[in-house]
């Protein structure tokens, strides 16, 4: 059994930290599924701005859309939309199987929505329309703009993977949001059934944030924490309205960024049931040949004396998690902007 199957064993999803037209074309997403148990597919600008400038498959796509349309926007989503769909497709055996918990495939509105609730609440409308696939997710920013929105669109029966999650207050403001939004579609005696969402808790880029504040004795330490004590308050939880699926914790931004570190730290140390990790390649390749699978999301109680002793430390992880939401969100601007220069 591959050592990724092997994590599906102990009741975590491995998601797929990309997406490119090659991908599909030769396979290679087919066979994950089939080896190593992949069960999603995350994207974001710039996943797709890297397939557009690296993967030669969409070359004469390319020259069609400029053909036939002049909105640049509308000529990126000609092109990611249809693969969205083929990974939609190729995983929607195991959406079924599982009863719509796992085989998703998410794709990002825009990151300049990511302060305009009525924008972001249109390009969501809008992209889950046109993906038409019920194991689509639509992705929207934890901003306070994008939490309003997350809420109406549960409310409206659309998937989301919330992204760019930083923080527990952030992640606790998500989750409250999430509940209301099924709270409002029940009241209005509409079906929770296929309904998923999932909030993305990003790791890597705290750890790379705070090292050079901390004493080597905390470094490596605080996202690994901060994970463990999300999933044990995520698990203390009262109960969700009758027929809701969770909204399960994701772990994204997954490699690691340190060479310092092993390569599969932020995988081996974060497996938990009912859990999901998005991954990419090479951090996929580096687990399928030396990764080690067990149950790692447990000791909350340590994981809180770490976060105090970060806090002591002089360390406000609430700014923390501001600063790297905004530093996330211009990153995201910056490769859309790039990736949009390409459909000119």
């Amino acid at each position: 059994m591959s050592r990724l199957a092997k994590i599906s064993g102990l009741g975590q999803q491995i998601w797929l930290d990309n997406l490119t037209r090659g991908l599909l074309e030769r396979g290679e997403l087919a066979r994950w599924i089939a080896t190593d148990a992949i069960a999603g597919v995350t994207s974001n600008p710039a996943i797709f701005y890297n397939a557009l400038q690296n993967d030669p498959t969409y070359a004469t796509d390319l020259a069609r859309v400029r053909m036939e349309t002049k909105d640049v926007e509308a000529r990126f989503e000609a092109l990611a939309l249809p693969d969205v769909q083929r990974a939609c497709d190729l995983l929607r055996p195991l959406h079924e199987a599982t009863r719509s918990e796992s085989g998703f495939v998410s794709f990002e509105v825009s990151p300049a929505l990511a302060r305009d609730v009525a924008g972001t609440l249109a390009a969501a409308r809008r992209l889950w329309r046109a993906i038409g696939r019920p194991n689509a997710m639509i992705k929207i920013p934890a901003t306070p703009e994008g939490i309003t929105a997350l809420e109406t669109a549960i409310a409206e029966g659309i998937s989301v993977n919330v992204t760019l999650i930083f923080s527990l207050a952030q992640l606790a403001a998500v989750q409250a949001a999430h509940r209301r939004g099924l709270e409002a579609r029940v009241a209005r005696g509409e079906s929770l059934t296929g309904l998923a969402s999932v909030a993305s808790v990003f790791i890597s880029r705290v750890d790379s944030l705070l090292d050079p504040l901390l004493p080597p004795v905390l470094q490596g330490k605080t996202a690994i924490a901060l994970a463990r004590v999300a999933y044990a308050r995520w698990r203390a939880q009262p109960p969700l309205p009758q027929g809701a699926s969770p909204q399960r914790l994701l772990w994204a931004s997954t490699s690691s960024k340190n060479p310092a570190y092993r390569d599969v730290l932020y995988v081996e140390e974060l497996i938990g049931a009912d859990t999901i990790n998005t991954v990419p390649d090479a951090t996929l390749a580096a687990f399928r040949d030396h990764g080690e699978a067990r149950l790692t999301l447990t000791d909350a109680q340590e994981a809180e004396a770490i976060l105090d002793a970060v806090t002591a430390a002089g360390i406000d992880l609430e700014a923390t998690g501001e600063k790297l939401l905004q530093a996330g969100l211009a990153q995201f601007a910056e490769a859309f902007a790039k990736l949009l220069t390409l459909m000119r």
